[in-house]
């Protein structure tokens, strides 16, 4: 059901009944580890190229998402996955040793939050049941495809970020009487908590936004616009305030582009003391300052594997009961920087609800 101008409102509320997170070493050695389901020790995973390493990590993800959830690859209808690379090479070569109905997703960064957001749409109109949707990326296949190949030693400006070598995965359901069983979840403190099921409310389509930035070296501000333009429509569309949520969470501005976005919302009116609340983004959260990756994080991987991880983790166990996620792109190609084009961004918007 369709509700004003970009916001659609899932009748059926589905909901994801399991998630798997993985990522890198270096990622494994920031604030995310504990959340992450697998932390890999070597970011080659036992492959001979990284391309090969990055589907491994995606295909390892989605093998886990429906392990996790007690279904088999022949109950699942569909799988929707993406990553940066060219013709979509981490998720095609990890669907096809799936034998799961495939389609394919780019939405650069924002991959995540579309597939989601498309995965509810075919559970809640009731075309599949069940639901894969997941994402990933690489740094040093990134590097290679978008800047330079790392054996260049290319210095990075302080306004980089670093492409997340990580994956996330979950496995979006229709409620069934099988799926009420309770269970129970012991934290890191030791603390147990009952596990409660997370409903898809709704999804904001998002709009491209185009700031006339040129330099691919800041993504961040490229991308903050849209992530504007996106949270005001939806906050408008739901005739909602920001605080209505616990917690809302952009994929991969890093922190330059959260920054952006705090400006931008209070230059909208909203209370800043509002904003510092709620408001957070992945990339700024998934390294540690010391780690030195500059303006922090970016990537398919990098909100797919903290929505998988620490933010789905958080609503089952009641500590986070509303969240708003979105994860924000960058559509520029490996070529339209060299032909004096500025990079449009993308965001798309989804509500949580844990019950």
């Amino acid at each position: 059901m369709k509700q004003r101008k970009q916001t659609i409102y899932f009748r059926n509320r589905p909901y994801i009944l399991s998630g798997f997170s993985i990522a890198g070493k270096k990622e494994g050695n920031g604030p995310m580890s504990s959340w992450f389901d697998r932390v890999i020790e070597d970011d080659t995973y036992g492959e001979s190229t990284w391309e090969k390493s990055e589907s491994k990590m995606l295909k390892t993800a989605m093998t886990e998402a429906v392990r996790k959830s007690g279904r088999s690859n022949d109950e699942i209808g569909a799988m929707l996955s993406g990553d940066l690379l060219n013709q979509l090479m981490s998720s095609s070569f990890m669907a096809r040793d799936m034998h799961i109905p495939f389609l394919g997703m780019y939405g650069a960064c924002s991959t995540m939050t579309e597939s989601l957001m498309l995965g509810s749409v075919l559970v809640d109109g009731g075309y599949s049941d069940n639901v894969i949707i997941g994402a990933s990326s690489h740094y040093c296949t990134a590097e290679r495809q978008f800047r330079m190949p790392l054996e260049h030693g290319n210095q990075r400006p302080p306004s980089a970020q670093w492409t997340a070598t990580a994956a996330g995965a979950m496995l979006i359901a229709q409620k069934s009487d099988s799926d009420d069983t309770e269970c129970s979840m012991i934290d890191a403190d030791g603390d147990i908590h009952q596990l409660r099921k997370v409903r898809v409310e709704s999804g904001t389509i998002g709009k491209i936004i185009d700031a006339g930035v040129k330099d691919s070296n800041q993504m961040g501000s490229a991308m903050a616009p849209a992530a504007i333009d996106t949270i005001l429509n939806h906050l408008e569309d739901t005739g909602r305030s920001m605080d209505y949520y616990d917690i809302v969470l952009t994929g991969d501005l890093g922190y330059t582009g959260k920054q952006i976005v705090i400006d931008l919302l209070e230059d909208a009116g909203i209370d800043r003391n509002t904003i510092s609340n709620v408001y957070n983004d992945c990339g700024a959260m998934i390294y540690k300052p010391e780690q030195d990756t500059h303006s922090g994080g970016s990537g398919c991987g990098c909100s797919a594997s903290v929505f998988a991880g620490y933010v789905y983790k958080q609503m089952m166990t009641g500590n986070i009961r509303r969240a708003l996620i979105i994860s924000t792109g960058a559509l520029l190609s490996t070529i339209s920087p060299f032909q004096g084009e500025s990079i449009p961004g993308i965001a798309h918007a989804i509500s949580l609800e844990s019950e």
